[in-house]
């Protein structure tokens, strides 16, 4: 796999969770509690930083990642 397309699918991911943050924000400042609008952003969000986890860990324990230190 090209480093290119792992770094594009991991942007793509954080892109994707800061979307959620924000819509999030959004629909605090909009609705004032009177809709689940909120909670299903932040709920979305959580389940992506869940997914985002468990590709680095999977690419990682199946080679496609190699970890290395800061800096290195």
């Amino acid at each position: 796999m090209n480093d290119s397309l792992k770094t594009l699918i991991v942007v793509a991911f954080l892109l994707v969770i800061i979307w959620n943050l924000g819509s999030a924000l959004y629909y605090l400042m909009v609705d004032r509690g009177e809709s689940k609008r909120t909670v299903n952003a932040l709920t979305r969000r959580i389940a992506l930083s869940i997914g985002l986890i468990l590709l680095v860990i999977i690419g990682i324990w199946t080679g496609v990642i190699q970890p290395h230190g800061v800096g290195g």
